[in-house]
């Protein structure tokens, strides 16, 4: 048997550590390849400008102070000037370049990675890493449209600054040399010292971000119960454990980022000493005191700027391997053949189920088969099955074994996207989106017309309900249907359940939250789905439920104990407790 393995996508720091980078998504990088070389060339001519200001300084103390030009001097200042203006401009082009590089990458994954943060918790995610992969394209982009990448691409000059300091004087190169060995050793240093508490930070964040969208959802029952303090407690030891890997971090960049600026400073200084040591002993022009030390500083700048960045650089390097082990475990499938819409049967065969992240067998080898024109009553006690195998024929668990057919066609041959007109699904929580009532019941559809919205609603007996309320059909609803009572949102729910005539109904509980005005409404809804020729299937505790079924199916720990038409199964389910009450009768007579 087959399992469903817990896919731990905030885990990347353990299990992406030998994980090559997916194609995915170094595929949609390499799109913007030709805009990397465009900045690699601007990289180029900025670091070239950037020797203005030593030249500059060389030029002013041996040609203009000794000859005491003017003309030389305003000329020199001109250039410098223009020379200057170059590269603003270029270093702005080139921000903007990378800034929106990161906004291609955004717009080639952002559709499929909000999938996959979609699909997550259907493969038994924990919740506080069911947003993750959207954290981490978002820290891959912003960390694009920062200085870091800059830094980077200004590094690989470092060896060229290196060399002219050895044609200014040798000892001012192999100075040069030891500032920047110097500078790259503190950078390693940083990136081991940052690398533990970024991952730390990551997974405390989520934690807390779970843990506060929890208390947002449940905030009537924390108020009713006074859970505020319990659970803000809970939430004070996520906040306080991302907030201390937060300052570690920070101060461990800080620290090294300080000690890589006093040192830069400190050769700086070191140059101008050797420098004028050089002009002393008659090795070197004035010129070469004021010119060497700038250039020296600007060749330690891109390793300066780089440790400085590294928090940031860690921390999408570590979103780059988390996202692509995450997209290389749910891999974008090729579109199927297009099938034709189902009209004719439902056919369970041998299926057997575990919820997601577990290997325990919660349904075991359910079949059963269904005609266009039939509604089934799935009953039992509570725990027995019922939920899961539901889940499995709307696709969302897949099973372990076994498959589940619309018109002999396995659910897999089906898109989600082709399949979702064809079911029409409501869970015991009938949790519907901000928006509009309309906007829920059309599913979100942009080319949703008001007629088909309507006979939806008429169908599952809200259209009289949701005229009443304050703005009829266009009355906004909050996050999860704020809003609206309990009752209300499932009628609601039936209502998007229903839309489109899809063939296949399956409903959760439907009468859970439902008056006696509602579950007439619920009975009428089975009624026409029977009469259009689709099939529902209904999972109900309530006897009232099961008024409009005319087959029924028992579960009890996870096994199907009889299937049949509706009036024979309950005959022969209710037998046994008939018999056990009239001997209790005869015992106490």
């Amino acid at each position: 048997m087959r399992g469903c393995p817990r896919h731990n996508f905030g885990e990347g720091d353990r299990n992406v550590a030998h994980h090559r980078p997916s194609g995915e998504l170094s595929g949609a990088l390499w799109r913007s390849s030709h805009a990397f070389l465009a900045v690699a060339g601007m990289s180029g001519l900025v670091n070239l400008l950037t020797l203005t200001g030593s030249f500059f300084m060389l030029e002013v103390y041996d040609r203009v102070i000794p000859s005491r030009s003017i003309p030389t001097l305003v000329g020199l200042c001109v250039l410098a000037l223009t020379l200057f203006a170059a590269q603003a401009a270029l270093e702005a082009l080139r921000t903007r370049i990378l800034a929106r590089i990161g906004a291609a990458l955004d717009a080639d994954l952002g559709a499929r990675v909000f999938a996959l943060s979609v699909q997550v918790p259907l493969r038994g995610a924990r919740p506080e890493d069911a947003g993750q992969p959207l954290r981490d394209l978002d820290q891959i982009r912003s960390f694009l449209s920062g200085s870091g990448p800059s830094a980077l691409f200004d590094l690989p000059w470092l060896p060229a600054y290196v060399a002219l300091c050895f044609l200014f004087h040798p000892l001012i190169g192999a100075v040069a040399i030891g500032g920047a060995v110097l500078l790259a050793g503190l950078t390693a240093v940083t990136d081991l010292a940052t690398r533990r508490p970024t991952q730390l930070a990551t997974t405390h964040a989520a934690r807390r971000q779970a843990a506060s969208e929890a208390a947002r959802r449940n905030a009537e029952v924390i108020a009713a119960m006074g859970l505020q303090g319990a659970i803000g407690r809970r939430w004070q030891t996520a906040h306080d454990a991302c907030t201390d890997a937060q300052q570690r971090n920070a101060d461990i960049a800080g620290g090294l980022g300080a000690v890589s600026k006093a040192t830069r400073m400190a050769l700086q200084s070191g140059v101008l000493a050797l420098g004028a040591w050089l002009v002393i002993n008659n090795q070197a022009s004035g010129g070469i005191i004021i010119a060497a030390s700038i250039l020296v500083a600007r060749a330690l700048a891109p390793a300066e700027l780089a440790i400085a960045n590294w928090k940031g650089v860690v921390a999408a390097r570590q979103s780059w391997r988390r996202l692509a082990l995450a997209l290389d475990r749910m891999p974008a499938g090729a579109a199927p053949l297009a099938l034709p819409a189902p009209r004719a049967s439902l056919t369970v065969e041998a299926v057997s189920l575990m919820p997601p992240g577990s290997q325990r067998v919660v349904v075991h080898d359910a079949s059963f088969r269904l005609a266009a024109g039939q509604a089934l009553g799935v009953i039992g006690a509570s725990a027995s099955g019922k939920s899961s195998l539901v889940r499995a024929l709307v696709r969302v668990w897949t099973p372990a074994r076994g498959r589940v057919r619309l018109d002999g066609a396995a659910l897999e041959q089906w898109s989600a996207e082709a399949l979702g007109p064809h079911v029409g699904y409501l869970p015991q929580e009938a949790e519907l989106f901000a928006g509009t009532v309309a906007e829920n019941i059309a599913r979100f559809q942009d080319s949703a017309s008001p007629e088909a919205i309507v006979a939806a609603a008429e169908a599952a007996g809200a259209h009289e309900m949701i005229l009443r309320l304050a703005q009829g059909y266009d009355t906004p609803l909050g996050d999860a249907g704020a809003g609206l009572s309990a009752g209300q949102r499932q009628r609601v729910g039936l209502a998007r359940a229903l839309y489109g005539a899809p063939f296949l109904v399956v409903l959760d509980e439907p009468n859970a939250n439902l008056d006696a005005e509602g579950e007439a409404a619920l009975t009428r809804a089975i009624h026409g789905v029977r009469l259009r020729g689709g099939i529902c299937v209904v999972v109900a505790h309530r006897p009232s439920a099961l008024a409009a079924v005319d087959h029924v199916l028992i579960m009890a720990e996870g096994r199907v104990q009889a299937f049949g038409p509706k009036d024979e199964v309950l005959k022969r389910a209710l037998r046994p407790v008939a018999a056990q009450h009239t001997g209790q009768q005869r015992e106490s007579a």
